[in-house]
């Protein structure tokens, strides 16, 4: 966090003289004005209130105030009135997350409502803002898997309970806007924040943001209902796809590109569950930052695609106009353009938006736009009942926060998003009653890394507790840690804010794998749990915070660990706890049996032990390409023909593992692929059927993916994408036909002209367990 320099100090003294300004003339009598009738609509509310404001009570609706920064807000921050009123004046939009236990968070926010409510002009709640991709981030709360992970379920009404669950816990608290999902296609996995991100197929990323933003908000028309939470859409756009995968560089691509990877999760979200608000990028298109790109934000989303709810900046983006872009010539310009862009609402601070009344009375902003942000900052706020009912009681949210349903459903979801890479010669399942003694090594078998944008759940199972829960006493269970990662861990969401990464000394962990050896070389059976920390797969946001990376390899003597408990002789599984794709060359080589695990949350250890000994099937599959080295980026399934076309001097041009593959502890075949009709013209539609048949002896789940590629088109097209997806269960020797309904939808593209239209031809459908295994039809479309 920047300190401040003497013009944010003046920027401070302007804001405290704002907001004072907008308290004289407290008047009793507001409690008859329409705005405080109930029975209106929200509507009608907000614009009696609107009509009431001066500028200088508007400008401070938006804009927001960061707990920590500078204020605490307790009880000794109220027993300053003239603190409380620099600060928070009559009203605020809103308040921007901290990190604090259930009770410190109610009593706090209770005390900012109280003070809003009783104590200013317009008595004018604030909206209290959370981050929750997967998970509230904060304290006491569930800790579901990490948004790459969970994306490996496959399943949309997971997702869709998974966010309801965090909305709960979110407004219990007092929560009444997220700034999640993020929903950025991300096609770099040297980027930090490819953890966030549910991979690499926008198809697959609409899915599930429709799924997420209607369990956050509760609805698909826009409102919010009752224990329900305001959702964002974040990051628009092109900022899964950074100049070489370093946070917030340029993504300067075609407008076909936007069009047809990154745009589509955005449009299908306003189409289909209408989020209360949107968050541009950081990165710059065409040499336009995103918070200054007015055909991103006015041409594309508001004018095109009809989009009506509110544009929030992400946190000292519009700084960043000046101070990196230099597209500004000091905080005043920035703000200027970043309002008349379109960007609404400043956060997490106030700063540039300090300069609107000045910017207003000089003619360069106008009052009607700033009326219609305004507008919708009262509005929501009318919706969410906040002037009626803005507290929160402490101990329903400590019961909601404790519902074993929750618990419940992180274990659910991490058991469906592990994905079993190899499994050579059956080694899994293991039998519980099988190995007198197993081994349990590694750096992350006796610690839970949940990822970035983490709270800190009640209970976390390790892999070691839940090996050992399953097994019972009459297996011995030993323990190594084999080598660290980096020098020190703590929780997850302090490895990911704090700025130091020091990795571990190689001396040290030479000495550790040595004794991880000596503690192996008895055991039957050897389970190494490796990967990352958060600290080395997270949000870049500094200079001195770091989160990309150069390599997708295992950082640090982690292989040279795998190596060692390879060369014991045992059977040896491994298990990966990462936030983004590892190339993990050698170990899919020589080790017989690897599951994918990434973060999953605070039933790791629990889930992790169901599948190593079979009481769960493994059924989650890849949503992100695993490249077999960095060198071969950018790599994804849904590349052009001419793209991964020749093989390298020193390697294929294929991966380590494909978008869409995972293994089940039973088999799958595909057979008897029909096409309702063979023919159809461009508004036709088209049934695809295939029968999936259980060949193995177990029951399991398996995800039937459909994909469609035009033969020939007016301009290069992917070489296939995914259209359709069904997760089904089928019990051993069980036959279920699956059916795709194909039409314009799953057939249309931006053609030579940049027109969204079907063109002529034959088409491929393709239907199978992964992107890289499928049986296929001709489909004519005339």
């Amino acid at each position: 966090m920047k300190q401040q320099n003497s013009l944010s100090m003046k920027k401070n003294i302007l804001f405290g003289c704002l907001l004072l300004i907008s308290t004289v003339g407290f008047n009793q009598s507001v409690n008859d004005f329409p705005y405080k009738n109930p029975t209106l609509s929200p509507d009608e509310r907000a614009k009696d209130l609107l009509s009431r404001l001066s500028l200088e009570d508007k400008i401070p609706q938006l804009m927001a105030v960061w707990s920590g920064h500078p204020n605490k807000f307790d009880d000794a921050f109220f027993a300053d009135t003239a603190k409380a009123r620099k600060v928070l004046g009559h009203s605020i939009l809103s308040v921007q997350p901290f990190f604090a236990d259930i009770k410190t968070t109610v009593k706090s926010r209770n005390l900012i409502q109280k003070y809003l409510r009783e104590q200013t002009k317009w008595g004018i709640p604030t909206i209290f803002v959370d981050e929750g991709q997967h998970g509230a981030m904060k304290p006491e709360a569930t800790s579901f898997p990490m948004a790459i992970g969970l994306a490996c379920s496959w399943d949309t009404d997971l997702f869709e309970q998974v966010y309801t669950t965090v909305a709960h816990e979110l407004r219990s608290r007092g929560t009444t806007h997220v700034l999640s999902p993020v929903i950025d296609v991300c096609r770099d996995p040297r980027w930090g924040r490819v953890e966030e991100t549910y991979g690499e197929d926008p198809y697959l990323n609409s899915c599930y943001a429709i799924a997420a933003v209607r369990g956050l908000q509760g609805t698909s028309n826009g409102s919010v209902a009752p224990d329900h939470v305001a959702a964002t859409l974040k990051h628009f756009c092109g900022h899964g796809q950074p100049e070489g995968g370093n946070n917030q560089a340029p993504a300067n691509y075609s407008e076909r590109t936007l069009r047809e990877f990154h745009f589509p999760p955005f449009k299908a979200v306003i189409d289909s569950a209408k989020p209360v608000s949107i968050m541009p990028s950081y990165n710059e298109i065409d040499g336009k930052p995103s918070h200054n790109n007015d055909w991103l934000l006015k041409t594309v989303l508001r004018n095109e695609w009809g989009y009506k709810g509110m544009l929030v900046s992400d946190y000292n983006a519009i700084d960043e106009l000046y101070e990196k872009h230099l597209v500004a010539k000091d905080m005043k310009d920035a703000a200027c353009k970043a309002f008349n862009t379109g960007v609404q609402f400043e956060f997490p601070v106030p700063r540039g938006y300090l300069y609107l009344p000045e910017l207003v009375k000089e003619g360069k902003v106008k009052m009607a736009d700033i009326d219609s942000a305004v507008y919708l900052a009262l509005r929501l706020k009318f919706q969410l009942g906040l002037f009626e009912n803005p507290y929160t009681d402490v101990d329903n949210a400590i019961k909601v926060s404790k519902d074993e349903e929750a618990r419940a459903l992180a274990l659910k979801a991490a058991r469906e998003s592990i994905v079993l890479l190899k499994n050579e010669n059956n080694l899994l399942p293991l039998a519980k009653d099988k190995y007198k003694k197993i081994a349990v090594v590694g750096p992350c078998v006796n610690h839970v890394f949940t990822g970035g944008y983490s709270g800190e759940p009640y209970q976390k199972v390790t892999i070691l507790e839940g090996i050992k829960h399953k097994v019972g006493s009459n297996t011995k269970v030993v323990y190594a840690l084999g080598c660290k990662i980096v020098d020190s861990a703590s929780t997850s969401y302090e490895n990911w804010k704090t700025d130091a990464i020091k990795l571990a000394n190689r001396a040290e962990n030479l000495q550790l794998i040595k004794q991880a050896v000596a503690v192996a070389k008895d055991a039957e059976v050897i389970v190494v749990a490796i990967g990352e920390t958060e600290q080395l797969c997270r949000e870049a946001w500094s200079k001195e915070h770091h989160g990309d990376d150069i390599t997708l390899d295992l950082l640090g003597e982690q292989e040279e660990l795998v190596k060692a408990m390879v060369a014991t002789g045992k059977p040896v599984i491994v298990y990966l706890m990462n936030g983004r794709p590892l190339s993990i060359n050698y170990i899919a080589k020589k080790v017989p049996a690897i599951l994918e695990g990434w973060y999953m949350g605070q039933e790791t250890g629990t889930a992790a032990a169901d599948i190593l000994f079979g009481d769960v099937n493994p059924s989650g599959k890849l949503t992100i390409t695993i490249p077999k080295s960095v060198g071969q980026l950018p790599m994804y399934y849904n590349h052009k023909p001419s793209a991964q076309f020749n093989d390298y001097v020193s390697e294929t041009a294929q991966p380590l593992y494909k978008f869409g593959y995972g293994l089940s502890y039973t088999s799958f075949s595909y057979s008897n692929l029909k096409l309702s009709s063979d023919k159809i013209n461009a508004d036709g539609t088209v049934t695809a059927s295939v029968d999936v048949t259980n060949t193995g002896k177990v029951k399991g789940d398996e995800i039937v993916q459909l994909y469609i590629h035009q033969k020939v088109a007016s301009v290069t097209r992917p070489v296939m994408e995914l259209k359709g997806f069904q997760r089904i269960n089928l019990a051993a020797g069980e036959t279920k036909t699956v059916n795709f309904t194909i039409d314009k939808s799953k057939l249309s593209f931006w053609d030579y002209n940049m027109k969204y239209t079907v063109e002529p031809g034959e088409f491929e459908i393709m239907i199978g367990k992964s992107s890289g295994e499928y049986i296929q039809k001709i489909l004519t479309v005339e």
